[in-house]
């Protein structure tokens, strides 16, 4: 326990904006809590000022119910990715306001709607099948505080599309782009704008694109300066990067 995060308990009892006992429990379950099958990171937004987020795959819908319990009391705001329909029921149980992405299988529980984000964080797709790896990226980039757009369908197959809506490009202050194929999308959309660009290689394509390794070399070999490459499907980690990069 380090003497930081003592006094900040302190402030916000000072504050009226924690009790007593509630801070008392916190500091028992700090820095994290064990629940036998997983360690909940209760330390991280202390350490990081973003809270831990549950990777629903593999876990039954009674572990997912258990570890969102144990973070409903704090305030943040809970995410949980790659879920299934079975794990949401558990969830919306404990708070009827979660709710449920179906294309990219998150279900976020928005406790705090404070904006921490200095600008817009716009996330592109190029084609409509990369959208449920987007949808990950524009809900993770939303329940960390952010402001965030989608443009989906402008791939470099009709470029037209992307230059209509140039001055979207230019409103934002981060982007992401998951695209399939052979991932060229990220690169346009680099040459046109002065910001990060945070690439996201989707499994989307016929044989020879390797379920999104074709598009992965790719991105990695863009000649745009200005692009950072997450793993293939990576939505979560766009978005949570987008977050960091936005907050600056």
């Amino acid at each position: 326990m380090t003497p930081q995060i003592i006094a900040h308990m302190l402030r916000r009892v000072r504050r009226g904006t924690l009790s007593v006992e509630e801070a008392l429990e916190r500091l028992r379950n700090l820095p994290y809590e064990d629940l036998g099958y997983a360690k909940i990171d209760h330390h991280r937004p202390l350490r990081q000022g973003l809270p831990e987020v549950v990777f629903g795959r593999g876990k039954s819908p009674e572990q997912v119910e258990a570890m969102v319990r144990r973070m409903l009391g704090r305030g943040h705001n809970i995410l949980v990715t790659r879920a299934d329909p079975a794990q949401f029921e558990r969830v919306r149980k404990l708070d009827p306001a979660a709710e449920f992405h179906p294309l990219s299988g998150t279900i976020a529980i928005r406790r705090n709607r404070k904006l921490n984000g200095k600008g817009k964080i716009l996330v592109i797709t190029a084609g409509t099948t990369d959208v449920p790896v987007a949808e990950e990226a524009l809900v993770t980039a939303e329940a960390m505080g952010n402001r965030v757009e989608a443009l989906y369908d402008v791939g470099v197959a009709g470029i037209h599309r992307l230059l209509g809506e140039s001055h979207r490009l230019r409103g934002a202050r981060v982007i992401i782009v998951a695209a399939g194929m052979e991932g060229a999308l990220p690169s346009v959309v680099a040459g046109l704008v002065g910001v990060p660009v945070i690439a996201v290689p989707t499994s989307v394509g016929y044989g020879a694109s390797f379920r999104g390794l074709a598009a992965l070399l790719g991105m990695l070999n863009s000649c745009a300066p200005n692009v950072a490459v997450v793993n293939i499907d990576n939505g979560f980690g766009a978005g949570y990067l987008a977050s960091i990069i936005n907050r600056l």
